[in-house]
Parts: C-alpha cells; structure tokens; sequence
C-alpha cells in the first residue's frame, strides 16, 4: 500500500472508529410527558416533596414503578454506563434547590420491584450489617445497593449496570415536576417478560398501557403493605 492510500486508510478508520463511539452512548428515550400529582390529584409541587423519603409512582407505563426522591442537597451530574457498555451522562437533580430525582424501582439484577404486598427494594438513609453505604437504594434480593447522588450507580452487590433514571422537567414558575422520559439501561422488556401472569392479575390488559397525563406520587408506606429491611 502507498504512503498515500495508508494516510486515507488511516483517515477512514478513524472516522468510522469515531462514529461507532457515538453510536454507542446511550440516548435518552422520551414518552409521553406527565405531571406528577398528589392522591387528590393537585400537582405535586417539588418544595413540597419531603427530604429522605419513600415515594413511588409509575411511569412510563402503568405497571412499572419509580422512586422520587428528595436527597435534600444539591446532586450533580454523573457519568454512567450500561451492562452493554454505552455511555451516557446523567444530568442531576431538578427544583430549585437540584435536590429531586427519580430512578426506575426494578432493580437491575433479579428485576425485584415494589409491589401492593412488599417491597424488597427501597431508599435507606441508615447504614446496617448489610447495608454498608448510607442514603443508598438497597434491593434486598441479592443486596444491590445503588447511589442515587450518582445517578443510581451500582455501589454494591451483582447488579449490572444503575438503575434507569427517570428524566424529570421542573417548571420554576409553577413549581411543577413533569416526568418525559428516560435515561439509561430499561429493563422494562424483561420485567414484562418475566412477570407476566402476575402483572395481568394486578393490571389486566393495562400493565402496557403508556402513562397518560398524570402520576400518582404516594409514600412507598402508603403503596404497600410491608417493607422488607435487610
């Protein structure tokens, strides 16, 4: 080969090496855009989301479950990775003080999630004998445990890759909190896959079914009946 052609060969490799690089960060996926509300349907305003709590509501479909959380400080952007190693940046929190965000509750690893019944997934502010990480979100199912200021990053145990994030819009002059997409590694396919039968039962025809205009906030207390500590 000719020291010209070689410089072109070399030239068209990299372009073709830089675009498989692109190609292979993950992208957030947009749904439909809905607004986070309270049991009586007034929009949940994101000064009156509590600081360290529980709370679930389900997006982007009907049955799968997500955490908001208020971590009551200011959370920063993360650089993040999926099990199929596509890169993507996590951008934060939102409200005034970038304190809320909100990941999907199927852990990564078993696809545990919380259900009307229990829960073996959910944020600890507390360290245990298990649960050697503070202010953490904690699948007792296999004892993964996932950093929420990090965009869900894996900090312990078998899972593969963070929780999905759930891409949240603050509206400042209303103080509303908007759910529109998502950001990260879904495992909705799989959770759909292997709950099945037990998701018809719950849902029906409508586990699904896209979220429409709205998304019930609740305390994880409230959602279910018993919460397993490890």
């Amino acid at each position: 080969m000719e020291r010209r052609d070689f410089i072109r060969f070399c030239a068209a490799s990299a372009a073709v090496t830089g675009y498989a690089a692109v190609a292979a960060d993950s992208k957030p996926r947009m749904y439909s855009r809905a607004r986070l509300v309270s049991d009586s349907g007034a929009p949940l305003r994101a000064k009156a989301v509590p600081a360290n709590r529980n709370l679930i509501f389900h997006y982007p479909y009907e049955s799968t479950p997500c955490f908001l959380l208020n971590l009551g400080r200011p959370v920063r952007p993360a650089q993040l990775k999926t099990s199929d190693n596509r890169s993507y940046e996590w951008k934060g929190g939102v409200g005034a003080g970038g304190s809320i965000v909100a990941f999907s509750a199927i852990c990564a690893h078993q696809l545990s999630y919380p259900t009307r019944d229990i829960s073996f997934i959910s944020f600890r502010t507390e360290r245990s004998a298990r649960n050697r990480h503070a202010n953490v979100i904690h699948c007792c199912s296999e004892h993964s445990q996932y950093d929420p200021a990090e965009g869900a990053r894996v900090v312990a145990g078998p899972a593969p890759q963070p929780l999905a994030a759930i891409l949240l819009e603050h509206d400042l002059s209303t103080d509303e909190i908007h759910a529109v997409g998502t950001l990260g590694g879904e495992v909705f396919n799989q959770f759909f896959e292997k709950y099945a039968f037990k998701l018809s039962l719950e849902h029906g025809n409508a586990a699904r079914a896209a979220v429409g205009g709205s998304c019930v906030v609740q305390e994880l207390e409230t959602y279910c009946k018993q919460q397993v500590k490890c």
